[in-house]
């Protein structure tokens, strides 16, 4: 591993008073697990609540956050948002860079003392859309060592979205200024990480930026292109293989879930840990890896169907799930149709949530729906919400068309 790194590392961890090595010989460091964080002080709570030591925010407007984990015991990655050339930030302007270096500067001076503060995340995923990210890195490898030369006691962090093996290679030699790499991985690319690094040569420490499952732009998808979201179960499972691989991986210090909150993303279940503020399967399995089981467990589906794909405008249509709560009592199940998601981003870009359609309900109770298709053609989502009666929550949906 890289050396120089681990000793800036473990001159923070001594500086911060952490919960002991920075880098243990043969596991990922349980004083950096945590997770990617949106939310309000209700969400930070069940964070804390759920076994958390560490947040991971992306930008200077959520430095609210530092006052608050401090409160609950918690440490803070705090992120500095950096321009994204998708957003029309033109790195070649002399004065564009200027003014970001200058808000850099003055973030760091205002808040390097806050005794919440475990590392600076510069940028997050800046090179999204750009053909060549190497000159993006070394910007951010530069922004990197100003921050560190205003504070040497806090490590920093750089995130890149893991495209291909290609796309990381430069980052062997890149950027010696930045203490670990941040990776956001998705699906099943956190199980072969370890070989990639080695083969890559990639030998600082890495922190899983963001730890989620299969991600939209990877899911299977139906006819007309809309893409088949796992259940909160089947995340669930996801995450409890993926935290117990990353627990025995020295290189990798930490994994963090993707996304502590709620956020609209292709849907609004799709990247959210939390359903309308509530708990589910998903941060069950997270705090059972954290040493905090819960003493409820959230409901858990079994299988999820519909009568077909596609249906005529006012056909009847049916569907179904199978789904228990962890004490066999009864669930309350919400079902809600939306038309599908239009407005698509990338990188995490704010995206509109899609019109709730009203439809002609024949029949609802917690295993099953009928309900008249809407008139107009297009592609639908039917949205399934289980609630269990200790307030944790199941997710699923099946997309339709209609035509």
């Amino acid at each position: 591993m890289h050396q120089t790194a681990l000793r800036s590392l473990r001159r923070a961890a001594c500086a911060l008073m952490l919960f002991g090595p920075f880098v243990p010989s043969h596991a990922a460091d349980p004083a950096w697990q945590g997770a990617a964080f949106e939310g309000d002080h209700a969400a930070l709570q069940k964070l804390a609540d759920a076994g958390a030591r560490v947040v991971r925010v992306y930008r200077e407007q959520d430095a609210w956050v530092l006052d608050a984990a401090q409160a609950l015991g918690l440490k803070v990655v705090m992120g500095i948002w950096l321009g994204h050339p998708r957003h029309g930030f033109n790195y070649a302007d002399p004065m564009q860079v200027a003014a970001q270096e200058a808000r850099v500067r003055d973030f760091v001076q205002r808040h390097r003392s806050h005794p919440a503060l475990l590392a600076w995340g510069v940028g997050n995923e800046v090179e999204t859309g750009v053909a060549e990210p190497l000159p993006l890195w070394r910007e951010i490898n530069r922004l990197a060592g100003i921050v560190k030369s205003l504070d040497p006691k806090h490590p920093t962090l750089m995130v890149v979205a893991d495209n291909s093996d290609d796309w990381l290679r430069p980052l062997a030699d890149c950027c010696h200024q930045v203490d670990l790499l941040g990776l956001n991985l998705y699906g099943g690319s956190i199980f072969n990480l370890p070989a990639r690094l080695k083969a890559l040569g990639i030998a600082k420490p890495v922190l899983v930026s963001e730890l989620g499952p299969l991600g939209q732009w990877q899911a299977g998808r139906k006819p007309w292109g809309a893409p088949v979201e796992l259940t909160s179960t089947q995340k669930a499972d996801f995450f409890r293989d993926a935290l117990a691989f990353v627990a025995g991986q020295p290189q990798i210090v930490a994994a963090h879930p993707f996304l502590w909150g709620e956020k609209q993303e292709q849907t609004a279940t799709w990247h959210s840990l939390l359903a309308d503020g509530r708990l589910t399967a998903m941060t069950d399995a997270i705090a059972t890896a954290w040493g905090r089981p819960p003493q409820h467990a959230a409901p858990r589906i079994a299988g999820i169907g519909i009568a077909a794909d596609e249906f005529a405008p006012g056909a009847e249509v049916s569907a179904g799930v199978d789904a228990t709560a962890a004490e066999g009592s009864p669930l309350d199940t919400e079902w809600t149709v939306r038309a599908e998601a239009t407005d698509l981003r990338v990188g995490g870009d704010i995206e509109a949530v899609p019109p709730r359609i009203e439809v002609n309900v024949l029949h609802a109770d917690a295993r099953s729906v009928r309900f008249i298709a809407p008139a107009t053609p297009g592609a639908y989502r039917l949205f399934i919400t289980l609630r269990d009666r200790h307030g944790k929550v199941a997710t699923a949906n099946l997309p339709f068309r209609v035509r």
